[in-house]
């Protein structure tokens, strides 16, 4: 495909909302066009949970924030359809707005949804560029579509595909998140106050997901913790406010003291946590992807979702899965059995973990 446009002066939109795994793997994209048009005027339309980590990063100008409340959740109720149509009407009404004021020249529709169709949309003009095998209709709202590779891709390999269109190639140093001076104090003030030292090693600890069907059992989880504090290695446990009650009960199968950051650290303040860890270990969700982008290797639970597709990307990293299963890569939010996390033994999950370390 011919590039659409010389992005140098150009204002560019990209819409890609949500989830936080799904943000991370956009980055390279974005930071490769603004590594080669470095004129280019770059907005992002982002769920405000997420807007603090594109705030961080030099490549993005303008963040615009919004809130939808989620109709896939697990624990959405009946009423969420409702409440997510009102949002979506306000959020556009307000977005429609904003962008009349300094419209876009182009937008990258990357979500490949209806909703995010209907936002990009809300840029009067402009050419709008999306996936060729987008669903919910999305392609109807599309000037020009991306044809995706055939076969099993990786999520950042697929968002690359627009890098073709503006003759524009990622480069190694895409590849990263930032944080400020202010994230690092902070995580180093909050590892004092936790009695580690400067010199000891940590492990950053993910043990929840938004999918049921993704969690381990939490007497392994603790038992693991304890094989690592024998080790003397120092688990600290991230994550968000809502995952402290979990993380609690993980922490009470422990022998001894947990180090809990969720709740504690904001997400940025995250990124500097684990830009301090030797290693990430936990599940596949939004935290292990911020973990590889940052370049610290990565022990990844892997149960009802796609390593090859959504695994850790260009890493030191170790997918552990259960064996023999034929019902791996299911993509079900919620299981009665749970077979596949079941199977996964602890001490697979602490000698990859050592032996990423040892590679070190």
């Amino acid at each position: 495909m011919k590039s659409v446009v010389d992005l140098s002066g150009k204002r560019l939109l990209l819409v890609k909302q949500s989830s936080l795994g799904d943000v991370i793997h956009t980055l390279p994209l974005v930071h490769a066009l603004k590594r080669k048009f470095s004129t280019v005027r770059i907005g992002w339309v982002v769920e405000r949970g997420f807007a603090a980590l594109l705030d961080r990063d030099g490549a993005v100008d303008e963040v615009h924030p919004i809130h939808i409340p989620s109709t896939s959740d697990p624990l959405a109720d009946r009423w969420a359809y409702g409440r997510a149509f009102a949002a979506t009407v306000k959020t556009l009404y307000r977005l429609r707005r904003q962008f009349r004021q300094a419209p876009y020249d182009v937008v990258l529709d990357l979500h490949a949804s209806l909703r995010s169709g209907f936002l990009a949309l809300a840029n009067p003009g402009g050419v709008r560029i999306g996936f060729a095998d987008a669903k919910e209709g999305n392609t109807w709202f599309q000037h020009r579509l991306v044809a995706n590779a055939s076969g099993c891709v990786h999520a950042i390999d697929k968002n690359l595909l627009f890098c073709a269109l503006f003759d524009c190639e990622v480069a190694e140093e895409d590849f990263h998140l930032c944080s400020s001076p202010e994230d690092r104090d902070g995580v180093e003030q909050f590892l004092a106050n936790s009695g580690i030292g400067t010199d000891e090693r940590l492990i950053y600890v993910n043990p929840t997901a938004r999918w049921q069907s993704k969690h381990w059992l939490v007497p392994r989880w603790g038992a693991l913790c304890d094989r690592f504090l024998a080790a003397g290695l120092r688990p600290v446990f991230g994550g968000s406010r809502d995952d402290v009650s979990y993380i609690g009960e993980i922490a009470k199968a422990m022998t001894r003291p947990a180090v809990v950051a969720a709740g504690r650290l904001s997400l940025t303040e995250s990124v500097a946590l684990m830009q301090r860890a030797s290693v990430y270990v936990g599940l596949d969700t939004g935290p292990m992807h911020m973990a590889a982008m940052i370049g610290t290797p990565v022990v990844a639970l892997f149960g009802p979702t796609h390593p090859e597709r959504v695994g850790p990307y260009g890493v030191a990293h170790v997918v552990v899965r259960a064996d023999g299963l034929d019902c791996l890569c299911c993509r079900k939010r919620t299981c009665a059995e749970l077979r596949c996390m079941h199977g996964i033994e602890m001490e697979r999950v602490f000698a990859a973990t050592m032996g990423l370390l040892q590679g070190q």
